[in-house]
């Protein structure tokens, strides 16, 4: 037989890229999450897989972590009593740097939200250009209704089990649902307490401790930033529009700032009780209660209408999408907007949907979404403004430098420009007819395979 024919015959017998996702779905069949991020990636690289066949391979390694730590948290309330958590980390990928992503302490945490949060932020942080691997971490653990010192106890076990395993240069966490300024403090005094270095091995750090201006701001401001193009190709703005804002945490907060100072009325935020509706949109002292409310108080979003406003509505277990308005910004958790809610959005007018959480919406709402031709932005590209600014954290600590407000500011948005650029003329090349999640998609893989490659087996 001829080496031609050889290859050849070779060639034929190697798994399809349907045959290499249902192979991974056979090794961990409960793990829903998980592949419903897989399947959104996968339908939407097919075109760079038909173009460039060799690539299937690499993409039976990605849906593969590079490592999974699974550990025990024991520690003890005030009462004293001995209490026990699940602690994780996955380290998706690590072929574009440092494994990079946040933490988050929620009781549904488990191995296959991390897996899906993980595989996303692989291609999050390949889109930024930024030299950032992925990973993702957390705990079942929930920090609403303990007290301060539980908190901390809590933080201290959990980073006395992960310190080994991180680093500036090995894998660096920040914050995520459940882990703010308090635990971002008290996880990273445990690891400088541990390691005795006060490095960049985790980032959202207080700007006066090695933090970055703009932190905090980043993933919502980046969302505005982003969206902000996708309108202006469409010859419209937000100066005057009514946005439809879900959830209340760090991302909808500051999203919901950035809106405002830009002249559109945020009309709705949430949380997993209800929502408020005010009818003429938030004013800025308004969204200062609410964030006192959020951040210090810890209180309950229904608390708005009681103690502050009049005017607005408070909707036991509703949600922002009930209401009427002009762009909807899904900010809150995965899976929060479904095929319903995408119809109602659509029937109601409402012009566009850009994400700010990790894949908030369902397969059938963005099929909903784009059936409506609603404009759309997937969030590994839309919000991928937290971790941007988390790359330029840790350029600061390495260079133990500390820029301004204004600087960090202008970076970001170069950020949000050039994914936003990368997904639009991606989406170009393939003709996809200006499809930004596939074009995000397949920017992302593109790059994150390129250096897999490059890299060799491993």
């Amino acid at each position: 037989m001829s080496t031609s024919s050889s290859k050849a015959e070779e060639a034929t017998s190697k798994p399809s890229v349907d045959e290499v996702v249902e192979a991974a779905k056979q090794r961990d069949p409960d793990q829903p999450e998980f592949f419903q991020a897989v399947d959104e990636v996968v339908a939407s690289v097919k075109p760079l897989l038909k173009e460039r066949p060799e690539l299937v391979d690499v993409l039976a390694r990605m849906l593969e972590p590079e490592r999974v730590l699974h550990f025990r948290v024991a520690w003890q309330d005030d009462d004293g009593r001995t209490e026990i958590n699940r602690g994780f980390r996955v380290v998706m990928n690590t072929a574009c740097g440092p494994g990079k992503g946040g933490l988050r302490f929620h009781p549904s945490v488990d191995l296959s939200t991390l897996k899906f949060l993980a595989f996303e932020q692989t291609f999050k942080n390949a889109l930024t250009g930024l030299p950032l691997g992925a990973a993702k971490g957390g705990s079942d653990f929930n920090p609403r209704g303990r007290s301060d010192d539980e908190v901390m106890r809590f933080c201290q076990a959990f980073m006395s089990a992960l310190y080994t395993e991180i680093g500036p240069d090995t894998d660096v966490p920040a914050g995520d649902i459940g882990v703010g300024a308090r635990e971002i403090g008290f996880l990273y005094g445990q690891y400088k307490r541990l390691t005795r270095r006060a490095d960049g091995a985790m980032t959202g750090k207080g700007s006066n401790w090695g933090g970055s201006l703009v932190r905090p701001e980043a993933t919502g401001y980046g969302l505005v930033y982003f969206a902000r193009h996708i309108v202006a190709d469409a010859d419209e703005s937000f100066d005057g529009a009514k946005c439809l804002v879900s959830g209340s945490g760090n991302v909808a907060l500051h999203a919901a700032a950035k809106l405002i100072s830009l002249g559109a009325k945020v009309v709705t935020l949430s949380d997993s009780s209800g929502v408020i509706h005010e009818p003429d949109g938030l004013t800025e002292d308004g969204l200062a209660f609410i964030t006192e409310l959020k951040t210090v108080r810890r209180g309950r979003i229904k608390e708005y209408t009681e103690e502050f406003s009049e005017s607005a509505e408070y909707v036991e277990g509703g949600k922002p999408w009930q209401f009427a308005g002009d762009y909807a910004f899904p900010c809150a958790t995965q899976n929060e907007l479904d095929g319903d809610d995408a119809a109602a959005l659509v029937d109601a007018g409402v012009r566009g949907v850009f994400e700010g959480a990790n894949m908030p919406c369902t397969a059938e709402a963005i099929e909903a979404i784009k059936s409506g031709s609603l404009m759309y932005s997937p969030g590994k590209a839309s919000n991928a403004g937290g971790v941007g600014v988390s790359g330029l954290e840790m350029a600061q600590n390495a260079g133990h430098v500390f820029w301004d407000e204004e600087e960090v500011d202008s970076k970001l948005q170069s950020i949000m420009e050039d994914i936003y650029t990368a997904a639009k003329d991606t989406a170009d090349r393939f003709d996809l007819g200006g499809d930004l999640q596939a074009g995000a998609n397949i920017a992302g893989f593109e790059r994150v395979a390129d250096a897999m490659v490059a890299q060799g087996v491993w």
